[in-house]
Order: C-alpha cells, then sequence, then structure tokens
C-alpha cells in the first residue's frame, strides 16, 4: 500500500505538535490540581475522604474542559497565521479541476419524512448532474423503514424522482426484509451486494445535503491522497425553524472554526469519522471495518450502536488515514428542533459512546483513536460526574460549617464555597477566574475574529447583531448546560442499569406550536423538583454558597418554560426578522439550500383520503393501484415459500378482501407487502370479485381511487 507522502514528512512536526498540545492539557490540568488540593489541605489541615473524592472528580472534569479550550487556542493561532498547509483538502482547491471514479451515494432512512429525504436527494442529485464527470456518481436509498404506508411512499417517491430527473439507472431504492444492526447493518448490506462496482461510498443521513463540487473535491482528495480511507467533512448546522434549532446553528457556525482547525491540526492523518457527510474507499472498509460484537448484552454489550469512531479505529489499525476536511464548503445538515428531540437524540448516542468503553484497551489501535474514543465515552460520563461533584461540594461545604461549630446560616462569606472550592484564601479566586477563562474565552476569541472580518460578519447580520447573537447564545447554553447534564446523568444509569434504547424515527423538523406543556412538564418536571428542592436546602443552609450555585439551580428551575419557548417556531421566525441568529447559509444560501427551501415550499399534496383509508392508505395503493402494484411487485424478491406459508397467506389474503385490514396487525401487513405472489393475487381479485363480496373498506378505497385516478402522479408524496 502506498503511503501518503506528507505524513512520512510530517512525522516529526506532527509528534511536537501533539507533545505541545497535551503538555498544554497536562499542565493547566496539574495546576488546577494543586490549587484545590492546596485549598482544602490548608483549609482543614489535611484532606478528608469526602475531599479526595471530590480532587478525584475534578481532575477528569478539569481536564476534559482544557482539552476544548486547548483544541481553540490551537485553532486561532492557525486561523491567525493563515491556515494549516498540511490540511488534506489543499490536494483538491475549490473550483477543480477535479478527478472523479466510481462513487456510491448511499442515504440510509427510517421511517423519515418522504418528502424531505426526496426533494433532498433531488437537490443533490441536480446538482451532481453540473459537475463535468457526473456519471461517477449513483444514488442507493436504503430504507428500514417498517411501517407499510411509509414503504409504498418510499417506492412512489424513488420512481417520480426517477422520472424527473432522468435516474433509471442511476438512482436505487433498496428496502431490506430485516432490519439487522440498524444503520450500520443497512450499510453493510449494500457493501455486501454493491460495494465491489464502486471505489468509493458517501454516506449521507436522511437530513444531509451536499453539493456536487463538495462530492467532487472529495472523490478528488481520494484520488490525490492513495493511503486516504475516510475523509470527514464538517457539514453545517442548517434550516433550523425553532428558536432551539436556530441557536444550535448559530453557535455551530461562530464557534466550530477554531475548534475544528485545532483539532485538525493535531490529529491531521488520525482524524475520526462521524457518520455521514463523509467519503470512503470502500474496498479497505470491507477488509477491515466490520464491526466486532462487544462481550455480554446490550446496551453495555452486543452489537455496536454507534459505528462511526470505531470504524475510524480500525480504518487506522489497517494503516489507513482518516482525514478531517473541515474547510471544505457544501455540506449540510439539520438539527433537532428541540430541547427535548435533541435528548433523544443524546439518548441514543449515549449508550453507543460508553460502548466505546470496551474498546479503549482494545488491541492495534492507535492511541489517537483511544483518545477520540476517551473523549466520546466523557461527552456523556462528565455529566454524572459534573453532578456528583457539585452534590458532593455541597456536603463538604455543610461538614465545614459543621466542624466549625458554626450555624452554616451563619458561616461568614469569605469562609464559603465557589463551586466547592472554599475562599479562606484567595488562590480560590485564582482558580474560579481560570475556570470561567477555558469555559468562556474560546467563545471570545471566535467572535473577536469574525469581528475582524467585516464582510463575513455582514453575512451574519452585521458585528453588532453577531456581538448579541453571540451574548444571548452565551446565556441560553448557560440555562441548558445544567438540563443537559441531568438528562445524560440519567441516560448512562438507565445504559449501566441495563436498559436499551430502541430505534425510534428522529423528528427532524418543528412543529408550529413546538413541545406542549404535558409534554414538558412529563420531561422536565423531575429536573425542576431536583433543583427546588437543592436549591432551597442551599438558601437555608449555606446562603453564599446558593449564590455560586443559582447559575446551575436557574437552568434546572427554569427547564420547562425555556425548553417550551426555544421550541416555537413562531418565535424562531421572528428572531430572523429582528436579525438575530443569522448565518450566512440563510443570508447568502446556496443554491442548493435555496433551491430545497422553495421545493419544499411549493410541494403540495393530494387531497387526504377519506378518514377509515388513512390508516391503510399505502396498503391500499399497493393493492389497488395497478401502476403502483407493478412497481412494488417488480422490486421484491422472488422468494420460494412452504405450502404451509403459502396457506396461512392464502388466509391472510381472504382476510383482508372480506373484512379490510382495520383488524391487521402491522407484522400481517407487512408479511403481505414482502410476498409478490400475494400482492398479485391480491390485485387480480380486488378488480375482479363482485362489490358485494369485498369489505366496505375497500369499496370505499375503490371510490376514492376514482377520484385520485384525475390527480397527477408527481402530486403523489412530493
Amino acid at each position: 500500500m502506498k503511503v501518503f507522502v506528507t505524513e512520512q514528512m510530517d512525522a516529526a512536526r506532527l509528534n511536537r505538535r501533539r507533545f505541545v498540545f497535551f503538555s498544554s492539557v497536562f499542565c493547566l490540568t496539574s495546576l488546577a490540581t494543586w490549587f484545590v488540593a492546596d485549598l482544602y489541605w490548608r483549609g482543614t489541615n489535611g484532606l478528608s475522604g469526602l475531599e479526595v473524592v471530590i480532587l478525584c472528580l475534578f481532575v477528569p472534569l478539569f481536564a476534559h474542559v482544557a482539552v476544548g479550550f486547548c483544541t481553540a487556542l490551537t485553532g486561532f493561532y492557525v486561523i491567525n497565521r493563515g491556515g494549516d498547509g498540511s490540511r488534506i483538502s489543499v490536494s483538491s482547491p475549490a473550483g477543480g479541476p477535479y478527478r472523479l471514479a466510481s462513487t456510491a451515494i448511499v442515504m440510509p432512512i427510517f421511517n423519515e419524512d418522504v418528502s424531505r429525504v426526496f426533494e433532498g436527494l433531488r437537490v443533490v442529485i441536480k446538482s451532481v448532474q453540473k459537475i463535468q464527470g457526473s456519471d461517477n456518481f449513483d444514488f442507493f436509498i436504503l430504507s428500514d423503514s417498517n411501517q407499510p404506508n411509509q414503504w409504498i411512499r418510499e417506492e412512489v417517491a424513488w420512481v417520480e424522482l426517477c422520472k424527473q430527473v432522468g435516474g433509471f439507472g442511476k438512482i436505487f431504492y433498496r428496502k431490506r426484509r430485516q432490519s439487522i444492526n440498524k444503520k450500520a447493518g443497512n450499510v453493510a448490506d449494500f457493501l455486501r451486494r454493491w460495494g465491489s462496482n464502486y471505489r468509493y461510498m458517501v454516506v449521507l443521513d436522511a437530513d444531509s445535503i451536499m453539493t456536487g463540487e463538495a462530492l467532487a473535491r472529495l472523490v478528488t482528495m481520494m484520488e490525490a491522497n492513495p493511503s486516504a480511507g475516510i475523509i470527514q467533512t464538517a457539514p453545517r448546522t442548517v434550516r433550523g425553524e425553532s428558536l432551539y434549532s436556530r441557536l444550535q446553528a448559530f453557535a455551530n457556525r461562530i464557534y466550530s472554526p477554531i475548534y475544528l482547525a485545532g483539532l485538525n491540526y493535531w490529529s491531521q492523518h488520525e482524524g475520526n469519522y462521524w457518520g455521514h457527510n463523509a467519503i470512503i474507499r470502500i474496498q479497505p472498509f470491507m477488509d477491515h471495518c466490520s464491526l466486532p460484537e462487544l462481550p455480554g448484552y446490550e446496551p453495555f454489550g452486543g452489537r455496536i450502536l454507534s459505528h462511526d469512531f470505531v470504524e475510524a479505529a480500525l480504518m487506522r489499525k489497517a494503516g489507513w488515514a482518516v482525514w478531517l476536511a473541515f474547510d471544505v464548503e457544501g455540506s449540510y445538515e439539520e438539527g433537532p428542533p428541540t430541547l427535548i428531540e435533541g435528548a433523544k437524540r443524546d439518548r441514543r448516542w449515549c449508550q453507543g459512546n460508553i460502548q466505546h468503553a470496551w474498546l479503549l484497551t482494545a488491541r492495534g489501535f492507535r492511541p489517537s483513536n483511544r483518545f477520540h474514543l476517551l473523549m466520546g465515552v466523557m461527552g456523556y460520563v462528565s455529566s454524572p460526574m459534573w453532578l456528583l461533584f457539585l452534590v458532593l461540594s455541597t456536603i463538604e461545604m455543610v461538614n465545614q460549617a459543621s466542624l466549625a461549630h458554626l450555624d452554616p446560616a451563619e458561616l461568614p462569606p469569605d469562609t464559603t464555597s465557589l463551586f466547592g472550592y472554599p475562599l479562606n484564601i484567595p488562590e480560590a479566586l485564582t482558580l474560579f477566574s481560570l475556570t470561567m477563562l477555558l469555559l468562556f474565552l474560546p467563545k471570545v476569541v471566535s467572535v473577536v475574529v469574525l469581528l475582524g472580518r467585516g464582510e463575513e460578519a455582514a453575512a451574519y447580520g452585521g458585528r453588532w447583531r453577531v456581538l448579541l447573537g453571540a451574548v444571548l447564545e452565551t446565556l441560553g447554553s448557560m440555562l441548558l448546560a445544567p438540563v443537559n447534564m441531568i438528562f445524560n446523568t440519567k441516560f448512562v444509569i438507565f445504559t449501566l442499569l441495563g436498559q436499551g434504547v430502541g430505534w425510534v424515527t428522529q423528528k427532524r423538523s418543528a412543529d408550529e406550536d413546538g413541545t406542549d406543556w404535558r409534554e414538558a412538564i412529563i420531561t422536565h418536571g423531575p429536573q425542576t423538583i431536583f433543583g427546588l428542592v437543592w436549591g432551597i436546602s442551599s438558601l437555608i443552609l449555606i446562603p453564599a454558597y446558593f449564590a455560586w450555585l443559582s447559575p446551575v439551580l436557574a437552568g434546572l428551575v427554569l427547564s420547562i418554560p425555556v425548553s417550551i419557548f426555544l421550541s416555537k417556531a413562531s418565535f424562531g421566525r421572528r428572531a430572523k426578522e429582528l436579525g438575530i441568529f443569522l448565518t450566512p447559509e440563510e443570508t447568502q444560501p446556496p443554491e442548493e439550500l435555496r433551491l430545497l427551501s422553495q421545493n419544499l415550499e411549493e410541494c403540495y399534496r393530494h387531497l387526504p383520503p377519506f378518514e377509515p383509508l388513512r390508516a391503510d392508505y399505502g396498503l391500499m395503493q399497493a393493492v389497488l393501484d395497478p401502476y403502483i402494484n407493478a412497481m412494488h411487485v417488480a422490486l421484491l424478491r422472488q422468494r420460494r415459500t412452504s405450502a404451509v406459508a403459502r396457506e396461512w397467506f392464502a388466509k391472510l389474503q381472504l382476510r383482508l378482501l372480506r373484512e379490510g385490514p382495520g383488524k391487521f396487525t402491522t407484522k400481517e401487513k407487512m408479511a403481505l407487502l414482502l410476498d409478490p405472489q400475494s400482492m398479485i393475487h391480491l390485485h387480480r381479485e380486488l378488480w375482479s370479485l363482485p362489490s358485494e363480496s369485498l369489505a366496505e373498506w375497500w369499496r370505499l378505497a375503490m371510490r376514492q381511487y376514482n377520484v385520485l385516478a384525475a390527480v397527477p402522479s408527481t402530486a403523489l408524496y412530493r
């Protein structure tokens, strides 16, 4: 295998970069740890058992913060000096010329909004068709949808998309019979069937958008760097409607450049894979990235839920490079519309990242990949650690007051605690200042860099709106941080107790009304009660400590109204009108995003069917409509079935025609839809039997079909 020349030439320089980076993290953490240990030692003439526990919690928590700070500071250094000449994107400048090769664009989906998926694909395909050499790209929609209506909608939308963009033979749709191992299994199924036909694949999420130029650049980078196994882009968060999603998109756009530049500076060809909006060299991926089974049972063991970090580690283990193309434009995704939806997504990610603890000592993994895995674990484990740290600090303050034989309520302010640090000596203020510096300086630096670029700041609404947005985002993040801490703490505990997570459809668009009060109270009620009990106890026992703890308590106590307020699409639109939380993708949208929004606004749906038909409208179409029936049967695999199975199918067919689908289970409906002989027989019988022998449901369906016969097929499921 060829080795990327820059990797050999820059090995010594890369080691120096990593030495400086990790030494900085170590020095900052050591300094802060020394401060805390010294404060507790002087305060009690030695460390008590409780103080030792607090100190042990403090070290990894502060180190986690220090890693983020050093990454941002490194990124600021890189950007300030004009960029890093060793980045992978240098091998493929924007604008071409491009060297293309056979590439599959794969999109795994699971009960997604059909309009959004296929309009998004339409935009990507149209953009690719503008690139010279677009014949090198094929598109695959890989469905694991388990609802009959959803399945038929996807098939109809696929055929219409192929008609409209000339995609027959270039755009493919596959529905798996068994959804084994979720998304990772879906991609693996594609590779087994078609992987050998392509050199590369680009994995997209259902809400991903990538421009033709971005895709062409990725392929060119792969061609120019024969040892590259994965190149990951940094997708921008776009099309946020609710105030929550707009806040997240603004923060991502403002702060991510320095973090990504810093991450790439020290990781280089040992980067990470985030599961989508990335290009993968297929053959080594097939050879080396088969996911292992973890010891034990789910959720802590069994099949790996978060596959991406592990696949990157396996690719590096085999000697292939994994790069972060952080400065490649034209890569986009959508974020969760509400705080609660974001928590549901984190619930899945939490279990997957906790599983990675098994792999921290896996044989053959590179140190950088172990560090990536560790940071993924810490991203969730840090929450229960932080909560325990704060609670134990509260207990410690009560103990100090008891040891001093004083009523805690009468404890003077200069002997209380600052987030667990006793303030009987000036060093505590230094430690607190250092902590705040590490937390907020990266944000300040990001804003300063942006404000120094007048034209770029104008794309965010101007300098004053950038400042206002940054201040509001900081206040919002302070309120959300303790809420996410409680969420993640619960997720970690549930995972450790063996409560796995199901595979549910991700909600990607905001409702007009946002989160309702009932859902907010059920979800955030325990957080509010916990915050009230904790706050009242602190206020009664140690009033001065309550003042320092108030930012954390405020987020918990206000979690219900904050969650509802941020979920409103109307508030998001109002913020946009006022120019708050604007991003360049809104003020200067690329053509692909503009067309996507325009197409979704112009999409129209057919008149809804009669109420009795709505629950099984997809099944109705697949049986009743000759065109859809033929298309559906053509997409099914012909399978031999036993005589017993055929007898069972015959009974189902008779029941369906005589009784309608009302009493059928989802499993029975899916079984019929998966059996081509049943679909052919049902269609023939439905149109040949006298109407009086059919269920009333089918008579209604046939009347509705006559109404829809006059509607153009392109209007269906747009």
